[in-house]
Formats: C-alpha cells, structure tokens, sequence
C-alpha cells in the first residue's frame, strides 16, 4: 500500500506543473491567434501601400497623406508584432520549463539520491517568471493596439 501511495503523490507532484502548461497552452493559443492578425494587417496595408506606389506615376494622383498613413500604422504594427512575437517565445519558453520540472519530478522519485529539491523549484519559479514576462509583453502589446487604432481614427478625422 505504500508503494500505491508513493505513486499518486508522485504523480500529483507531476500534475502540478502540467496545470501551467495548460495555462500557457491558452494563453499562447490567443497570443498565436494575435500575431497571425497583426501579420496579416501588416501584409494587407504592405499591399495597399504597394498599389499607391504604382499609381504614383499618374498624373492624377493625390494620395501622399495616405501612403504617409500606411507607412506609420505599418511601423506601429512591426512594432507590435515584435511584442506579441515576444509573448509567444514567453510562452513557449515557460511551457518548456515547466515540461523539464515534471520529468525532474518523475525522475527524482525514479533515480535514488537524485537530490533536486533546489533544480525543480527553479525551475518552476522561472517558468512562472517567464509568464509574468509574457503577460507584461501582452499588456504592452494591448496598449499599442490601442494606440494604432486610435492613430487611425485621428487620421481619418
């Protein structure tokens, strides 16, 4: 019976850090969802901007403040990417923390007098450090989304 114990204590102690990667499996499915949306604006605005250019050559074009227009909501946006694009690695990073804390769990209860009290809580609290770092970047990426929106109304008015 003790050996039956040792078990589910065991595996509790794994399932500890699988709840994390779960956390961070939805939080990188939204952030993922984000950054294949700012790529995608990115190219269509790319696209626009591409289109004015060849229209430049006409003898009726009046489109300067628009191509202006693209080209700083295309700079907001790179930028924007880049801090999404960092939640993701956050993210991703912190998964892999947290994996390589439950099979050094699994693996100090299958290797005696393998000391690693210390290596899982670092471990652990560096995966949970690398979320807070994902979720700063995703606060940051909030307020610049904001920010280019608001750009874009002001432009429009």
């Amino acid at each position: 019976m003790e050996q039956a114990f040792s078990v589910i204590q065991i595996i509790q102690l794994i399932l500890a850090p699988a709840v994390m990667i779960n956390a961070c499996g939805l939080l990188l499915l939204a952030t993922s969802s984000k950054y294949s949306s700012v790529l995608n604006r990115i190219r269509l605005l790319n696209e626009e901007k591409r289109k004015l250019f060849r229209k430049a050559g006409e003898k009726s074009f009046d489109e300067t403040q628009r191509l202006e227009s693209l080209a700083r909501q295309i700079d907001h946006l790179v930028s924007r990417a880049r801090l999404v694009r960092n939640s993701v690695m956050c993210y991703t990073i912190a998964i892999a923390l947290f994996i390589v804390t439950s099979l050094t769990i699994g693996c100090s209860f299958l290797v005696r007098g393998f000391q690693s009290d210390s290596a899982i809580m670092v471990m652990f609290l560096a995966g949970m450090t690398v979320v807070l770092v994902g979720i700063g970047f995703s606060f940051l990426d909030a307020k610049k989304g904001f920010e280019i929106v608001r750009f874009d109304v002001l432009a429009d008015e």
